[in-house]
């Protein structure tokens, strides 16, 4: 009878024990998706996207020349890891500064670090940061995230200091980072408005030749999404 009394004793010493290790690992496991959830928060953030974008919002069925496979194939970001880019052109409107934003969320979620500017606002930031001693600090930071999205590129042809600034940028990411560039000129065109022949190759041929380029068309989205109704 005291052998029985003692293995059921022994017995409940190990379920207790049993709940204690299941409910630590649950513990852990909120732990760990609070800590991911702040962190990912905290890349949103700092990315300081335009657009509130996501690859599951995407809208497949307008006529924009987005191949779906190719796009949601993109979404698993194995061309970050390469230190690739993405090219996206198309008219105004139609969706570009969305679909390079939704590529940049899924980056943050997928643990990347990415940065979005406006290239004009860009260009401003940097000339300030010279009269500031601050040029070399602010290139180094933008050089180093894993991701930046240059957009509205080529909105007006490039001083000499502008081109200079975005050959140091592209520069020193070459191979070990990546971009995207979301603009309305066609690459072909890329070359009058960086309007130096020895820059412009450079920049193109650290750019272009290892980028995935994506031409959306069709009309402005905005236009569908804001169209007032007519009675």
């Amino acid at each position: 009878m005291k052998s029985h009394v003692q293995g059921f004793c022994e017995l409940v010493r190990y379920a207790d024990d049993f709940v204690c290790v299941v409910r630590y690992a649950g513990d852990a496991k909120r732990i760990e998706r609070g800590l991911h959830n702040r962190r990912l928060k905290t890349r949103l953030r700092q990315a300081k996207l335009r657009e509130n974008a996501a690859i599951e919002d995407i809208d497949f069925q307008s006529s924009r020349g987005l191949d779906k496979a190719v796009i949601l194939s993109l979404a698993q970001c194995e061309w970050i890891n390469r230190n690739q880019n993405i090219i996206i052109t198309g008219p105004t409107g139609v969706g570009k500064t969305y679909l390079a934003c939704a590529l940049a969320q899924k980056a943050c979620r997928q643990g990347y670090k990415a940065i979005y500017h406006r290239l004009p606002r860009l260009f401003e930031q940097l000339a300030m940061a010279k009269g500031d001693g601050l040029y070399a600090k602010l290139l180094d930071k933008t050089a180093k995230s894993d991701l930046i999205i240059l957009d509205d590129w080529g909105l007006s042809v490039l001083t000499e200091s502008q081109r200079k600034d975005l050959l140091e940028l592209i520069e020193d990411r070459y191979s070990l980072r990546s971009t995207i560039i979301a603009t309305q000129l066609p690459i072909t065109k890329w070359h009058e408005v960086i309007n130096d022949q020895t820059i412009a190759d450079a920049i193109l041929d650290r750019l272009v030749h290892n980028a995935y380029k994506i031409n959306m068309k069709g009309g402005s989205m905005r236009k569908k999404l804001n169209k007032v109704p007519t009675s």
